[in-house]
Order: structure tokens, then sequence, then C-alpha cells
């Protein structure tokens, strides 16, 4: 008799398309281990630093335009990709593109009245504080760190600047305001605290204070002020990890960023810098 049976059609969880993969599987695991986590929050630095001496010192050269413009676009550069990063993430784990799948902290349980008290305190902490540290920032750059090749380096705020004139420095403060001022902290924000944070929550209290360690590591381009940075910035991802809400981190740092950047073109204008 003829054997008219037909193969037996693949299994649904054997189609390529719905195998499990394995860096999503780990990528969205509850628990990252400490090595991962560590290279997840470096490896971005690495990358900003690397897109900036390759690619962008050399075209900032080119056109005279300062160091800060250079910076906010290797920035761009590196977490414009990860925050689309985040959102196919959302969608491996919905089917839509969507970070409230991948990120932590995001119930909003702290009333909006304590939210803008609380942020509006972290915002003076972060200014006073990081003000009155730039002596050490000075002090540690000059000791340690006058070899490193970024042009505009130096423990001040301003040396990104020096040496340009007023049209070219309000020109760059404008373009890097939108950056540096809102997106580029809010993807940091998101990525830092709302995605890698969560997953080390198995470290409890050490959860916050791994996060800002790691956080101002990561700023390579600047490890002059690895110190005071951390300083300043813990009480914002210890308060996310105590109160369970992101919006603190992202008031506080956001809300700092946009200030600055707000406040220097008018400086310029002014003729204050």
């Amino acid at each position: 008799m003829e054997n008219t049976q037909r193969p037996t059609a693949p299994a649904e969880a054997t189609r390529p398309e719905n195998r499990p993969n394995r860096v999503v599987e780990l990528l969205l695991a509850d628990r990252h281990s400490l090595p991962l986590s560590i290279a997840l929050h470096l490896v971005p630095g690495v990358l900003i630093v690397a897109v900036y001496l390759l690619l962008v010192q050399p075209l900032m050269r080119a056109i005279n335009y300062p160091s800060l413009l250079g910076w906010a676009i290797a920035l761009a550069i590196v977490l414009f990709p990860i925050l689309f990063g985040l959102l196919w993430l959302g969608r491996k784990r919905t089917g839509r593109y969507s970070l409230r799948p991948v990120l932590g902290y995001l119930d909003k349980p702290v009333p909006r009245g304590r939210l803008v008290a609380i942020v509006a305190v972290l915002i003076v902490w972060f200014l006073g504080v990081s003000t009155a540290l730039t002596v050490v920032d000075n002090a540690v750059y000059e000791a340690f760190f006058t070899w490193l090749p970024f042009d505009g380096a130096g423990g001040s705020a301003t040396t990104y600047l020096d040496g340009y004139s007023r049209t070219v420095m309000l020109i760059t403060l404008l373009i890097c305001l939108p950056f540096t001022g809102f997106a580029l902290p809010l993807i940091e924000e998101y990525y830092f605290r709302g995605f890698l944070m969560p997953r080390l929550a198995h470290l409890g209290g050490w959860a916050p204070v791994l996060s800002a360690v790691l956080f101002s590591l990561y700023h390579l381009w600047s490890p002059w002020v690895f110190l005071s940075r951390v300083i300043f910035f813990l009480p914002g991802p210890w308060l996310v990890w105590k109160l369970k809400d992101i919006r603190l981190s992202i008031g506080m740092h956001v809300g700092t960023t946009l200030l600055l950047a707000t406040l220097g073109p008018i400086a310029v204008i002014l003729g204050v810098i």
C-alpha cells in the first residue's frame, strides 16, 4: 500500500522566527549578572569616545567649531540607536514598539505635588554640589588628565567653548540645546535607570550606588568629574530605587541639563561668557 502520510510539519517553536533569541533573553532577564551589567553600562561610553575621536573631532577641527558640538553629535550617534534598541526589545516582548515592557519604575507611585517638590530639591542639590566641587574637578584634571586627546578638555564647564567667537558659541549652544539639554539625558535615564538598574535589584540598597558609580564611569570623555558626579548624582538613582518612580531621576537629570542648556545661550547674548 502506498504510504500517503505527509512529512510532519515543523513545530511552531522550531521555526526560525519563533526560536528564542539568546541575546534577547539575556537582555530582558529580570536579573543581570554583574559582569554583564558593567559591560552594558560602560560599552556605550567606549563607543561615544571612539566615535568622537575617529569621526567627530576631525570634523569639528575642519569646520572650526567647539568640541561641545562634537560631543553632542557623538552622544547622539550612540544613544539614539540605544533608544531604538530598547523599543525593539519592547517589540520582541509584546509585538509592538514600546518602552513600557522593558523599563522599570514606570508606575508613577509618587503623587505629583510631592514629585515636583522632590525634583526641585534634587535640582538645587545637583547644581549646588556640582558647582562647589568644580575646584576639585579642576585639581583632578590638572593632576591626572591633561594628557587626554580631547579638544577643549578641562575642569571648567566653559573650556569646551573657549577661544571661539560669540556667534559660533551661540550657534553651538542653540544646536546642542534640544539634544544635550533634553533628548540625550532623557535617553540616558531610560537606559541606565529604567532598563539597567531594575535588573540590579538583587543587590538591594547597593543597586542605586552601583548605578551611580557605573553611570559616572560611563562618562569616559570627562573622567576628572567621576568623584563629584557620583556625589551630586547619587540621590536621583537612590530615590528612584527607594520610591520606585523613574520620574525622580528624569526630573533631576533632564531638569538640570535643560536649565543649564537654556541659560548658556542667554549668557552668551548678555556677554557673561
